[in-house]
């Protein structure tokens, strides 16, 4: 029988897909989750998708004693618990910060306290990279793109270099210099960076998983600054265009939650010298004018015409699509499926699923603080 794993956050969308996958590899599984009101609702019950063989304990991460009684009898931990969003956390501050920051420092300064050395795993992401990685004509390097504001006031949304010339976006490899662009980009960072730093210190191995855009089965649908199939999802479920950014040709890796989940295992289970930290993606880029539009058709919603609406918003990068050639070598990841298969998979699923649409109100937020050209 294999280990006891606590999963923080693991009431959600990648937490639930993971205990899952534990649970079938023969591991006890534990879960801490403040089930909060954006993701699961105003009730705050159990979600019915949790597998019985988990055991809930609902309480928040910034809470030590919580969490120490969530430590308990565990001998690793994945670390999800967080407020994701980009677009909300250029509000909500303190917010993301509290939960994000704080609540990871409460959870390591539990761990470093407690007996034994427990590993982590902390689900970091690619919004840590910023733009991701360019070329130029003559095969030069760029990995510190930022696209100034007077461009985008108008609309051109390419990066280009100091001689005005056009870049090329290329895969991401782990080594390229973070450039936080987003609050939320920046507590990610926080996350990853004090657990390695932590880790050290007290020789708790830790690996960090950027997870790159993330899809499939139980996102919250009528979160609006949730995973961008998920809000698609929710506009066309109710008959409203989808809203795009920019031109919807800036390009994105799309994963299968079954994938992650996948390198989440494979990371508890290999052996590991130091703290180590991997891109988790597909290895495949898509615009996301694509995705929306292979989406539709799977949905059989042709007839409803997305919304371009040319604006910029506050934290948003061009191009970010992942090189996982890191995680293939060491940890033995191979994404298996198709985006084919994982979007009839979720169109299977939204049959029976009610989604309430809110990105018009979240949409109508951002614009009144400015955060939108």
């Amino acid at each position: 029988m294999a280990g006891s794993v606590l999963i923080t956050g693991g009431a959600g969308f990648i937490g639930s897909h993971l205990a899952d996958e534990l649970l079938r590899h023969g591991y006890r599984v534990r879960v801490l989750d403040s089930l909060v009101l954006q993701v699961h609702g105003p009730d705050g019950r159990r979600p019915g998708y949790l597998d019985p063989e988990v055991e809930l304990i609902k309480g928040d991460v910034r809470d030590a004693a919580a969490v120490q009684r969530a430590l308990a009898g565990t001998e690793a931990v994945f670390h999800l618990a967080s407020m994701v969003g980009v677009g909300q956390s250029m509000y909500e501050i303190e917010q993301y910060t509290s939960v994000n920051n704080c609540g990871t420092a409460v959870l390591l300064e539990a761990m470093a306290h407690a007996k034994g050395h427990r590993k982590l795993i902390v689900a970091s992401s690619m919004s840590i990279y910023g733009e991701g990685r360019y070329l130029d004509a003559d095969g030069l390097c760029y990995d510190d793109v930022r696209r100034p504001l007077e461009q985008l006031q108008r609309g051109r949304w390419e990066p280009f270099n100091r001689r005005s010339e056009p870049l090329r976006p290329v895969a991401t490899p782990e080594d390229k210099s973070p450039s936080l662009a987003s609050v939320y980009a920046l507590s990610k960072y926080d996350q990853e960076r004090m657990a390695l730093i932590v880790g050290e210190c007290y020789r708790i191995p830790v690996i960090a998983l950027r997870f790159f855009n993330v899809y499939g089965t139980r996102q919250a649908l009528s979160n609006p600054y949730t995973g961008v199939l998920a809000i698609f999802a929710s506009r066309l479920m109710n008959g409203n265009p989808p809203r795009i950014y920019e031109d919807g040709l800036q390009q994105r890796d799309f994963v299968s939650v079954h994938d992650v989940v996948t390198a989440c295992r494979l990371a508890l289970q290999v052996d590991q010298q130091q703290a180590q930290f991997f891109n988790i993606g597909s290895g495949a880029n898509v615009s996301v004018l694509e995705v929306l539009q292979r989406f539709r058709r799977v949905l059989n919603c042709d007839g409803i015409e997305p919304e371009i609406t040319g604006n910029y918003r506050a934290g948003d990068i061009r191009h970010c699509f992942a090189d996982i050639s890191s995680a293939r070598s060491v940890l033995g990841y191979a994404p298996r499926i198709s985006f084919d298969d994982g979007l009839a998979e979720l169109a299977g699923w939204l049959e029976g699923e009610v989604a309430i649409d809110r990105v018009s109100e979240a949409h109508a937020e951002l614009t009144q603080r400015g955060l939108t050209l």
